[in-house]
Formats: C-alpha cells, sequence, structure tokens
C-alpha cells in the first residue's frame, strides 16, 4: 500500500498480513496521518500504533514525539497518560520536551565545554551556563525519517536521523536509528542505536511526562512509586553533579521501597532546595551490568495503572515535573507544577567531564546501543 500519500485527515492503515506465526492483523496496526509543517515547511507525520491488549500509542516524526499514549484501568477504562499538545503548533513552540527523544546528550554538560582527544569542544549553552538536552536544537526538534515496522507480538515504528559533524558544537557525524515497538504485553519498547566517524558523547534517552491518572488528571504526588536504587547522584546549584554518590538511605531520595511521590518532596534537605524545588536527580541503579532490568515502578492507586521502567542503562533521571507553570495542553488541559513526571533513562549526567562515571564516548567503529521498555498493567 502507498504511504507517500499527504493532506490532512488523510490515514493509511497498515495493517499487518497474517501468517504463521505472524501478528493479528485483526488486532494490531499503524496508521499514518499528516500532522502539520516546521516553519521551514517540512512535512511531520503522526503515526498511531495500536495492539489488541487496550493500548494506542501516537508518536510523531518531528523530534520522535509520544504526542499520546492510551493505557486502559483496572475498568478496562483507556485514558492518555502522557502529557503534551493538540497540534505541531505546541511543540514548535516552549514545549518542556513533552514526549521527546533526547540526543545528542541528554541531561546536562556542565559549562557547555569538554575536553576529548586533548581537543576542547563549546558546546551550546541553554540552560543556564550548561547544555541540556543536545542544546538549542537537538535530536527533539529535528524531523526524523519514519519506517513502520511490523514483526511477530509487535507493531513500531523505525525512525532514523542522521547528526552532522559539529552540530550545537559535537564532533563527528552521527548516524542514529531509535526504533519504537508496541507489543501485545503492553510494553512500549524503545531501541537506540548509534554510530559515528569520530569520538563523540552520546547519551539518548525518552522524555515522556508521565501521568496515570490521565494527563489531565492534576497532581501526581500520589502515585506510588519504586526505584531499583542504592544511591543518587547529588547536584549543585546548576543541577550538575557534584561526583560523588550518595546513599539514599534516611534521605528523601529512598524509594527502595514504594511510597508516595509526595511524602518527603517537601522535605527540608538540601537537595529539594534548589528552584522551584523537588526531584530532578538521577539515580544510580543497582546490580546494573548492561542488561535489561527493572530501574522503577510506578503505581496510580485510584485507577489501578501500573507502570514498570526496564532499562540497560545505568540510572534513571527521577523529574517530578517542578518546572511546569500553567502549560495549555491538550483538550484544554492546563499543566502545573508536578502534574507529570518523567524516568528518563542514561547514563550520568556530565559524564564528559567526570572521569569516575561511566564512560559516554563513543568511538568509530564502535555500536551505541540502549534499550529500554515502559510496560504498563493495572491491577
Amino acid at each position: 500500500m502507498d504511504t507517500k500519500m499527504t493532506g490532512w485527515g488523510i490515514l493509511v492503515a497498515l495493517l499487518v498480513a497474517t501468517a504463521s506465526g505472524a501478528v493479528d492483523a485483526k488486532t494490531m496496526g499503524i496508521e499514518k496521518s499528516a500532522f502539520g509543517k516546521t516553519a521551514e515547511g517540512e512535512a511531520v507525520d503522526l503515526y498511531t500504533l495500536t495492539n489488541g491488549s487496550g493500548m494506542r500509542v501516537g508518536i510523531m516524526t518531528y523530534g520522535g514525539i509520544v504526542v499520546s499514549l492510551e493505557v486502559p484501568d483496572r475498568d478496562g477504562n483507556s485514558a492518555d497518560v502522557v502529557l503534551g499538545f493538540d497540534t505541531l503548533d505546541g511543540y514548535l513552540g516552549e514545549s518542556p520536551y513533552f514526549g521527546a527523544l533526547i540526543g545528542r546528550y541528554g541531561n546536562r554538560i556542565a559549562n557547555g565545554r569538554f575536553r576529548l582527544d586533548r581537543k576542547k569542544y563549546k558546546l551550546v549553552q541553554n540552560n543556564g551556563p550548561n547544555t541540556l538536552h543536545g542544546g538549542t536544537k537537538g535530536f527533539d526538534k529535528r524531523v526524523w525519517s519514519a519506517k513502520p515496522i511490523r514483526e511477530d507480538g509487535s507493531v513500531g515504528l523505525r525512525l532514523r536521523y542522521t547528526s552532522a559533524d559539529g552540530e550545537e558544537g559535537y564532533p563527528g557525524t552521527l548516524k542514529c536509528t531509535v526504533t519504537y515497538r508496541l507489543t501485545e504485553d503492553n510494553g512500549l519498547k524503545i531501541d537506540y542505536l548509534a554510530e559515528t566517524d569520530k569520538a563523540t558523547p552520546i547519551n539518548l534517552t525518552h522524555h515522556s511526562y508521565f501521568n496515570l491518572a490521565g494527563h489531565d488528571a492534576g497532581s501526581i504526588l500520589g502515585h506510588e512509586m519504586m526505584i531499583a536504587a542504592d544511591t543518587f547522584l547529588p547536584v549543585d546549584d546548576t543541577q550538575i553533579p557534584t561526583g560523588k554518590l550518595r546513599s539514599v538511605a534516611d534521605t528523601p531520595f529512598d524509594f527502595r521501597e514504594p511510597k508516595a511521590i509526595g511524602v518527603e518532596i517537601n522535605a527540608d534537605y538540601d537537595q529539594l532546595k534548589f528552584y522551584p524545588g523537588g526531584y530532578d536527580h538521577c539515580h544510580v541503579l543497582r546490580n546494573q551490568d548492561g542488561d535489561l532490568a527493572l530501574g522503577a515502578r510506578v503505581a496510580d492507586p485510584k485507577s489501578g495503572r501500573v507502570m514498570e521502567v526496564y532499562t540497560t542503562e545505568p540510572g534513571v533521571q527521577f523529574y517530578s515535573g517542578n518546572f511546569l507553570d500553567g502549560v495549555a495542553g491538550k483538550g484544554g488541559a492546563v499543566y502545573y507544577e508536578r502534574f507529570g513526571f518523567c524516568l528518563e533513562s542514561q547514563h550520568y549526567p556530565d559524564s564528559p567531564n567526570q572521569p569516575a562515571f561511566p564512560s559516554t564516548i563513543l568511538k568509530p567503529g564502535q555500536q551505541y546501543t540502549s534499550t529500554t521498555v515502559y510496560k504498563f498493567s493495572a491491577e
């Protein structure tokens, strides 16, 4: 079927053909629709993945952004559990990285500088003195090429983008592939792959803001969270890690056993006092050796929805939506402080300047690979 048709309202159904051992075409599918154009005139498409278990995921080619994620609750009622906008224009404006693929380097690099192979590199400083989430025009603001995929047990979308040598100050031409897969057991799997022709830092991640009660349901402080981490990375007043690991024991950062996000978020503790206050720190996942392992689990007591995060990454940044300040979102919803949370699987912030941290340098001839799965259920 021709998938190059354009025009508002045109939907191209790419249902999976039935075959021995193949995905059931009646329950899993992909739809494509036009979603507007960038200021430069680049066409943006929206792909909607569906499975037979009640999940529906909308992903657009601009920024690889997850614009919607519908998940059933304990009674089978579906709600969209990610914050975002109704139209492309919202994402083209001052979006707080809603649903985006983040690169070339997720999180912060101190003073927008690092040294590599005896050479100094100067990056775009877009977060006070630091570089955040790849710079002024990171991967979240690029149009990716897209190809629908169909595999046993899943449907998906393979996105590709080539970052030019010197883009946002980073060395090397970096070829990136990110594949989203929606599985029949309600997992959203994200596989990252990259290669470079020069040594370069890389730290790709995903930046959805979740509210398991529904994107328009208000505060997430009642959500019960577990993070499989015994230590976290304390930061300075510009959110750069100090280089030391601190035990979570006897601190508000102890999520080794499930507890409500809001129980200690306003505690009198040094790491919670940065404006505007709250969680925005990298947790060091225990026993992480590169295999896919459980990093976090979040449950909403009201709806019964549960999200588990499995990852191959050594850390996860837990952000409690501190900077949401009345953003006009989907369906007339308004998103205020702590109305959504992020769990960004990643290597540690500022690793290019912190030799004690696991390396984030990708060299020619090597492949960068990473996998994260957001798995949904209800109880």
